[in-house]
């Protein structure tokens, strides 16, 4: 029994390294593949640069490329802060429905334990009316206010 669970653990093992091999070379390859892909852009860059400073000259072309990535920059950061707000409020709803979800899993779990118990006739009936308490108030669905509508 022992000589089959170390032949089976070393098969297990070496499985492992091998998917963690193709792990790492696949890792590379994305990796160089995004390197030359970031060359490839600096050069079309570049390329476009060349081409405006001989129409627009080198002044006009330095401006309007410095004017075009910093407004590029703030769009992005713009529209990361947008998301990221919109992404923590839906996190908050669903961390709120977890919890709800959560207590009244727990006073369900314990309503057997406190029947069986000498105060559970009294108890258990409290628990379930409090668990559907709980549950009803964040079911139910709250007015939305018009400044916090999401973007879907």
């Amino acid at each position: 029994m022992g000589t089959l669970v170390s032949l089976v653990s070393a098969l297990a093992s070496g499985e492992a390294m091998a998917a963690l091999q193709r792990a790492r070379t696949t890792a590379i390859l994305y990796g160089l593949a995004a390197v030359f892909v970031l060359c490839g852009v600096g050069f079309l860059i570049g390329a476009a640069y060349i081409w405006m400073a001989a129409r627009y000259g080198p002044l006009a072309t330095s401006l309007g490329f410095g004017i075009g990535f910093l407004v590029l920059a703030g769009l992005i950061l713009v529209i990361y802060k947008l998301t990221t707000s919109m992404r923590s409020r839906r996190r908050a709803r669903r961390r709120q429905a977890d919890m709800t979800a959560l207590g009244v899993t727990a006073a369900l779990a314990l309503l057997p334990a406190l029947a069986k118990s000498k105060g559970g006739a009294i108890i258990a009936p409290a628990l379930a009316v409090l668990a559907y308490a709980i549950y009803r108030e964040n079911a139910k669905p709250r007015p939305r206010k018009p400044d916090q509508e999401d973007m879907h």
